[in-house]
This record gives C-alpha cells, structure tokens and sequence, in this order.
C-alpha cells in the first residue's frame, strides 16, 4: 500500500460488513490525528469543550511534545461527517499524535475538515462548551477537572484516584499510563486533583444537574487506579462505593451508576450493588493466558487470571450478566515483545475470549489501545497493532454476539453507525442501529 488512503479503502472493500465510519474511527484512535492551531481550543475559556485528560493521556507524545496542542487543548472528541466517504455521524475520542497522516485543520472557508495524505475526506464538529463547564466550584475548581464529560456529554467521567497502586515495572499494566499522566500534568501545573473529595463531587454534579436542561449526561462512572491495600482506611470496594452511595442519596434515579473497578470477591461486589452501582466492569484487558501475566503483573500477582475470570463470573449473579461488562484493550495482543505476530492467531484468542463470557450472558466491551510513549508498550509498539486486526476484531465482536443472541449492552448510548457516542472504541458504531436496548437496571 502507498498511502493509508489506500490501506483504508482496501480495508473497507475487503470488510464490506463493517461499517465504513468504524474504519477510519478505528484508525484516528489506533494512530491518533494532528490539529492545526486553528482546529485548537481556547481550553476552558472559549467555546469549544476542551479534552480533559480524564483518566490516561490517550496521545501519542507527552505535553511537552505535543506544542501548541500543550497549551491549547484540543477538543475533547470531534465528529466526522460528509465527505468524499459520505460519512455518518461518528463521535470519536480525541488522541493526539502530530506525525499522523490524519489531520484536523480548517479549510479556506473556515469550515473544520479531516484531512488524510493531504485530501479532506469529512466534515469535522467539535463539541460545543457546556453551560456547566462555565460554573466553578465553591473552592474554585472547575467542574471539567471534577467531573468531566465525555461521550459527546453522555458519561459524566468520575476517576476519583487519578494514581494506580500498582506501581513500577513489577505492578503496572504495560499498556496504561495513568500514573505518568498524573505526574505529567502535575509537572505541567495544571489542576489534576490526585483524590476527589467526595463533597467536590456531589459539588460538580450538582452543577451539572442544574445546567444540563436537555438531560444529555445520562450516566456516570467511577474509577480510578486499583487500591491493592488501603485508601483514606478503605479497601476497594468500599472507597469506590461511598462516592457511589453518596451519589445515590443525592440524585437517586438520576444517571446510570456505573463503577470500574478490579473483579473483587464476591462479597465486595455485593457492597457495590449495595451502594447503588448498577453496572460493574471488572476489566480483563487480555484474554491470553500468557499475555495477561506478561502485559498485567500486578493484577496476575495480587488476584492470578484464573480467579480474576472467576470473579468476574461471580458478579454476574449479583449484578445479573447484562449488567457486568468487563473491559479489554483491544491491540495489545500483538504487542512485542511478547504478542501474536499474526492477526489471524489475535483475532482467534481474542474471540475465544469473547465466547467464554458471552456464553454466560456477559458482553464484553473494549478500547482501542493507543500505544502512550512512556508505556512499555507504547515505547516498543509506537505503530500499535495493524488496523486489520481492529477491523477483524469488529467483525469477530458482531459476530459472536449474534451467535448468542446479546443485544448492546446498557450504559453506553445508542447502538449503530451514525447513533453511537461512545468514543473511544467502534465496537457501538458496529452493532445493528435498529435494536433498542438502552435501559436504566433496576435498582
């Protein structure tokens, strides 16, 4: 292939099946995009909802390296539409990489486009400043650094303990950068609040509430980096559920509650139910046997696959198997130095993944890696895994849910190419758009 235009559109001819917006979405988040300064914010100042950085970095350079897009942030997501594709609305995460052949600049007339190998080929929207990102806290913060807003306004992003316990090269996930991004944004000297109080919270929400007329934000998670001992004198569990619990007693019925947390034993997950937390994601990022002891350490050394998969099967009968939803990052299967090195042996593995759990009712969801330099990773794989293997994994995902007749799971907005919000993976924009499936669990 000469150019990525090539590459794409011999993947969309090969994939017909795939939705041709999941394609590019799938590129721009594999590879990241370039902004020009005039496709830049006026961070919280302006009129357009900067990125807030809301759990990891998701670019492929650090703020030092990233220039203007350092110091004015880019927008938090953009949409593609039109174009020489005729592309339907597709809401995608923002991951900045200033090298890529994708970039966002305005045209001639002013108008915002995505441009591939120097060809505009779609529309470019940004998201609008939402009234209550405007509001500040009675202690000053802004409501984006307690509680931004992501999915095109429709998840209310609460990562309550911005570090991971798991620490250093023995512990951490090889693919996450939470903890540089902490350190990243504290060097910078930008507000990056290490642990949420939980009036702040409420504080933020409060604000949001008040502000969202249209009622667009509909759920929330919480999340954060694993707690391996004690946080502020609480385990996991119950350092996670009182923010959930309090959430609950101020705005019952409000949002979907949604936590991301390690898949703990099944009494710990009863105290979440417990809390008011409606969905759970116990996240297994890899399916393989060796790769997860390989890419997670800490999670193999504190908890071990086997127990992790036990778990997360455990809190199916407590939450009800819709209602668990497990994350994997979709690409580091065939990360080097340990990975497949063919997209058929990635694909295989990861599916065998996908029908163990959607066999019992379980729907797996995923992200799209993108490869962070300061990752072992990201420092080994700077291209990440080829954009086949995100296109087949699409194909696999679709598939293997109809086989056990799963529907899209609840939480995440709308199903279909053109409907979908949910932004950092096109495993929503893949699903057929005409099911309706969204749903608030019953409490």
């Amino acid at each position: 292939m000469g150019s990525r235009t090539a590459l794409v559109e011999d993947l969309m001819e090969r994939f017909p099946h795939v939705p041709r917006e999941a394609v590019f979405k799938e590129d721009l988040l594999r590879g990241g995009v370039a902004f020009d300064d005039s496709a830049l914010s006026d961070n919280e100042d302006g009129d357009v909802k900067p990125k807030s950085y809301f759990i990891f970095s998701f670019d492929h350079g650090t703020l030092p390296e990233l220039g203007e897009a350092a110091l004015r942030r880019p927008p938090e997501e953009i949409i593609l539409t039109g174009g020489p594709y005729d592309l339907r609305r597709t809401v995608v995460s923002v991951r900045v990489n200033p090298s890529s052949p994708y970039r966002v600049a305005a045209g001639e007339d002013g108008v915002l486009g995505l441009y591939l190998d120097g060809k505009r080929i779609s529309d470019v929207g940004v998201p609008p400043m939402p009234e209550y990102y405007r509001h500040k806290l009675s202690n000053g913060k802004s409501v984006m650094e307690v509680a931004p807003t992501i999915q095109w306004g429709y998840l209310i992003y609460l990562t309550v303990f911005r570090v991971c316990q798991y620490f250093g090269a023995k512990e951490e996930c090889q693919y996450c950068d939470i903890n540089h991004n902490w350190r990243q944004h504290k060097a910078a000297g930008r507000p990056y609040t290490g642990v949420k109080d939980v009036d702040e919270v409420l504080e933020a929400l409060e604000i949001i509430d008040r502000y969202d007329t249209a009622k667009a934000s509909t759920a929330y998670t919480l999340t954060g980096g694993a707690i391996t001992s004690k946080l502020q004198g609480r385990d996991e569990a119950d350092f996670y559920g009182m923010y959930a619990k309090a959430i609950e007693e101020h705005f019952p019925g409000r949002w979907i509650g949604k936590v991301v947390a390690q898949a703990l034993p099944r009494d710990d997950v009863q105290r979440f139910k417990d809390y008011g937390v409606q969905i759970y994601h116990p996240n297994y990022e890899v399916w393989d046997e060796y790769l997860f002891k390989m890419y997670c350490p800490g999670k193999e050394r504190y908890v071990g696959r086997d127990e992790w998969h036990k778990r997360i099967l455990d809190s199916a009968e407590i939450f009800g198997a819709r209602n668990v939803i497990p994350n994997f990052v979709a690409g580091v299967e065939m990360a080097e130095p340990f990975g497949f090195t063919t997209v058929d042996e990635a694909i295989a593995s990861t599916t065998e993944g996908l029908r163990f759990f959607m066999s019992q009712g379980i729907t797996p969801r995923f992200t799209t890696w993108c490869p962070e330099p300061t990752t072992p990773l990201g420092k080994a794989n700077p291209q990440g895994a080829p954009l086949e293997y995100h296109i087949r994994l699409l194909e696999a995902y679709r598939s293997t849910m109809e086989d056990f007749g799963l529907s899209s799971p609840p939480g995440y907005g709308p199903p279909g190419p053109g409907n979908a919000v949910f932004s950092v993976s096109s495993f929503m924009d893949s699903l057929p758009a005409n099911e309706v499936t969204e749903e608030v669990p019953a409490v």
